[in-house]
Order: structure tokens, then sequence, then C-alpha cells
């Protein structure tokens, strides 16, 4: 994204504050745990159905919007633009995916449906502060669009992983082939429209 401002003489100072700001935008590990997440019942099948779905490569963010009983309602997946990791950028872009695919919620009392992320990237299972703003985003993104904000999951090479509830499996990760959709029981279920090409990679799904 290009807003046009000329460069100013004051740019180490402008990329400290920059930085600064960047880094109040994203959560630590403990902030994560601590904010009352709900747990998945079944992770290793919403994880399993995205991929999928999606067939996500590194840098690519799975956003999905699941009802009461687990069941998609909605998702959209995206490549992440190369730059500094911010959180507000990823809130933006999280935000925008969801209006595309789903009306908000914002007229109930409390939210009915949770968003979960998953994130494929490189290297392992640890948290960065890049996981940091894309949990910052997320759950911006649900208090803006109604929706209680669920799991950040992460998808490497070594597989994938709950970050904040040392959850996860070897398969599937970044590396492995996509479950035909059929043989997945949460793909099962679902048997959703899926509809691909339009602009940044998005790919969305809704279930009838």
């Amino acid at each position: 994204m290009t807003f046009g401002f000329a460069p100013s003489s004051a740019a180490p100072g402008n990329a400290s504050s920059g930085s600064a700001s960047r880094l109040a935008r994203m959560l630590e590990p403990a902030e994560w745990a601590a904010a009352g997440i709900p747990l998945l019942r079944n992770p290793r099948e919403v994880v399993s159905g995205l991929h999928s779905r999606h067939r996500p490569t590194p840098s690519t963010a799975v956003i999905a919007v699941l009802d009461h009983e687990e069941r998609l309602a909605a998702s959209a997946s995206f490549t992440r633009r190369p730059a500094p990791a911010d959180g507000w950028e990823f809130r933006n872009a999280l935000l925008a995916h969801l209006r595309r695919v789903l009306p908000h919620d914002l007229r109930r009392r409390s939210p009915v449906r949770t968003a979960v992320l998953l994130y494929c990237r490189e290297g392992d299972e640890r948290w960065t502060e890049e996981d940091g703003a894309w949990m910052w985003g997320l759950r911006d993104a649900c208090t803006l669009h109604g929706l209680r904000c669920g799991a950040y999951i992460t998808l490497t090479g070594g597989g994938w992983q709950v970050l904040g509830e040392g959850r996860g499996g070897r398969r599937p990760s970044s590396d492995s082939r996509p479950t035909p959709l059929g043989e997945d029981s949460v793909v099962e279920q679902l048997a959703p429209r899926i509809a691909s090409g339009a602009p940044e990679a998005l790919r969305w799904a809704a279930a009838r």
C-alpha cells in the first residue's frame, strides 16, 4: 500500500517511532493465553479442512468463521504482503476479507460465531513477533465484525500448532499434500462452494 508521503529528513526518528508503534500492536503469548480464547473441540479437523480447501503456502493467511457447533460458516485466504509485521495492517486485511464473505454480527448483544486464523509461514512452531501482530489483528478484526475471537494456528514445515494452547500435530504441514475434498469429516459436513482468482489470491467458501 502506497501513501505518497515524501521522505523526511528525520527518517531515523520516524523509523524508530514506527517500530515502537508496531511493537505495541502485537500480543505476547501470555497476553493471548489470558484473553480467554475459546478452545477448539477438534482442532485437527478444522486445520485439515482449511488446508484442503485453501491449500496454503508460506505467507498465506486463512481466516475462517465457525458457528456455535464449530461448523464452517465462511472462510477466505490471502497472501501476506512483504512488509514489516504490523497488527494494524493485518487487522485491516482480515476485516476486509471478512466483509467480503460474511455479514457482520454487530447488532447481536453477544457474538455467536467465532473467527479462527490459520497462518502458514516459514520457521518452527515457536512464537514470533509476526505471530503477535496476527494475534492483535485477529482480536481487533473480530471486535469490529461482531465475532468472538478464536484460535490462532500456525502451519509450518513441522506441522500445525495452536498457539497459547500447546496443541498441535505433524500433519497437515506446509509441505504436505492437501486431503482431497470429501475425505475429511469436516469437509464432508460442509460441502462449500469455492471460488478462486480474486485479487490478492482470495479464495472463499461459504457454507449453505
